[in-house]
């Protein structure tokens, strides 16, 4: 079926289609004329299942309401249509940390955000392939993917990003590093790892910037790797090189490729938008301008290197 140019649909995560705000705000984009019909998740699939029947009823752009995990799952949904019936995506950010939202600059509050989905100009982005996993933000593995699952979800709320942090306090001394194996184009690496960070947004973990240098539209990947510390000593020098973020430090790595090869001895926990994974060997790709996504054409994930 062909496209409707002015055919939009919500696909709302079910935990918040209730929320007073995101009613308001929807309301009122009808009343401006928008042609807007809501549709709620409630278990495992069904976002992919939304996507698939909007893009067979010609439906323009697909609002992903919800958090990171959510986004993670419209995009999969996205990934599984044909790319000349992909809607253009929007988001609705409606987590407890919204890195990916945070990252690209959208607003928060529903109205504007909802506003901006409909009709914000829409930028190819690229998107990553983790076997037939893919994610539009970031992957983290090691202390950072324990981290991120482990942190209970009411503290999230509470407490927003610090929430990862006071966790890492806990956790960090009783964290045991995994043995990595890394190739990319040009490179390969074998070290203890504490961090692993592959991104194609640049922040994760409720805050933490950690591809400040990452854009969605560039074709390639900014990889972190953290080596494991063994002392307060170290892990001093160790935060002040996440801080700095070296190409080549003494426990900081930073890399731009276009694909990553990973293998260790043992299961890996990795985290992919929000969406836990354990994998002993994996391999990342891109697949360039995969998406059309609704976002602020000033965006420091298009124009600008750095986070603020």
């Amino acid at each position: 079926m062909a496209q409707s140019s002015n055919l939009a649909r919500l696909i709302i995560n079910g935990k918040s289609a209730q929320i007073d705000e995101v009613r308001e705000a929807v309301t009122a984009l009808r009343e401006e004329g928008h042609a807007l019909d809501v549709r709620v998740t409630w278990e495992s699939g069904d976002g992919l299942r939304l996507v698939r029947e909007a893009a067979d009823e010609g439906v323009s752009r697909v609002v992903a309401g919800g958090g990171d995990g959510t986004v993670n799952e419209i995009v999969a949904g996205l990934m599984a249509v044909a790319s000349e019936r992909r809607p253009a995506l929007g988001i609705l950010p409606l987590g407890s940390a919204n890195d990916f939202a945070h990252g690209v600059g959208l607003p928060l509050e529903p109205q504007p955000a909802l506003e901006l989905a409909l009709t914000g100009r829409v930028h190819d982005v690229d998107v990553a392939r983790l076997g037939e996993d893919c994610f539009i933000n970031m992957a983290t593995g090691g202390f950072g993917a324990e981290i991120t699952t482990s942190t209970p979800v009411a503290l999230k709320r509470l407490l927003g990003g610090g929430a990862y942090s006071l966790m890492g306090m806990l956790k960090a001394w009783r964290y045991q590093p995994y043995q990595g194996a890394l190739s990319w184009p040009g490179g390969e690496l074998t070290t203890p790892l504490f961090l692993l960070a592959i991104g194609n947004g640049s922040q994760a973990g409720g805050g933490q910037c950690l591809a400040p240098a990452a854009k969605l539209d560039d074709g390639l990947l900014e990889i972190v790797i953290v080596r494991h510390f063994s002392s307060l000593h170290d892990m001093r020098q160790l935060l002040g090189e996440i801080e700095r973020l070296p190409a080549d430090g003494e426990f900081v790595r930073t890399i731009r490729a276009s694909r990553l090869s990973f293998r260790s001895d043992t299961r890996f926990p990795l985290n992919l938008d929000g969406e836990p994974r354990h994998l002993q060997h994996f391999e990342v790709s891109l697949e360039p301008h995969a998406i059309k996504l609704s976002m602020p054409g000033a965006s420091r994930l298009l124009n600008s290197p750095h986070c603020p």
